[in-house]
């Protein structure tokens, strides 16, 4: 996140190109963008070095990097769970700063929603290891955390819903869960109906909005993730879910029918 904020410090505060603004810290080119891109971690000395280095001035300075400090206590994603790939404390980073979160299902409902059972039989299609799985699902668990504490909506794909990950027992259980998290208000969810042609979904992502920075998507793939910094064209296709998915009370109601065999 706070590569982020570092990105909009130099593009909109002090117009520097990315080349120009890591020579003038004595970086590579390929260190800032990488830390501007979330794919590092980055202190507050580093964020201090780099915006010093780049004049912007001292009371905004300072003014930033006491906000830093004071929103700096270390979550669980600082400390990496073993054998859990680097990209799971990343996201989790970004997700505790966020103020709000949208998450787009295709095949398989959001891991911040996934109950034990679902979580396994995801990654077991996508080919994890009985030890990978148990790890992948403690570092879920830590962040559905955040649940409660964000504003979070979902859409997911009726297709998403209708597929038995894990069994027709879990399959229940799941979508009982949902409409759990429906009730108390931890997920505000709509179900994207088979026939819809208004938004074409290639596949899931995570709208991530903060109060300082632009939006940023993390675009799940098969051998990792990937964060898309230029956001507008992920925004524009959330106005166009907005358009074809299922009214909230709609989206309950299917749930529940799937739950009764429909």
């Amino acid at each position: 996140m706070w590569g982020s904020r570092l990105r909009v410090i130099r593009n909109e505060r002090c117009e520097l190109p990315l080349e120009r603004a890591a020579k003038l810290a004595g970086w590579h080119g390929s260190k800032l963008s990488r830390t501007e891109r979330g794919l590092r971690p980055v202190s507050i000395q580093d964020f201090a070095t780099l915006v010093t280095a780049w004049g912007l001035p001292a009371k905004e300075r300072d003014a930033i990097l006491t906000e830093l400090a004071t929103g700096a206590s270390s979550g669980w994603w600082d400390r990496p769970i073993p054998g859990v790939p680097e990209d799971v404390g990343t996201l989790a980073g970004y997700e505790a700063e966020a103020v709000e979160l949208v998450a787009v299902a295709v095949a398989v409902v959001p891991g911040l929603l996934h109950t034990y059972e679902t979580a396994v039989a995801a990654m077991a299609a996508n080919g994890l290891t009985r030890r990978d799985i148990e790890l992948g699902w403690i570092a879920r668990l830590r962040r559905q955390q955040i649940l409660g504490k964000v504003d979070f909506s979902v859409y997911v794909t009726e297709a998403a819903l209708r597929t038995h990950w894990g069994g027709k027992d879990a399959h229940h259980a799941q979508l009982a869960h949902l409409l759990r998290c429906m009730e108390i208000g931890t997920a505000g969810i709509r179900v994207i109906p088979h026939q819809q042609t208004g938004a074409l979904l290639l596949h899931t992502w995570h709208w991530m909005r903060f109060r300082h920075t632009p939006p940023v998507v993390y675009v799940e793939l098969a051998t990792g993730a990937t964060y898309i910094h230029e956001a507008d064209h992920y925004t524009a296709i959330l106005d166009r879910l907005d358009q074809v998915a299922l009214p909230k009370d709609g989206s309950r109601t299917l749930i529940r029918r799937l739950m009764e065999g429909g």
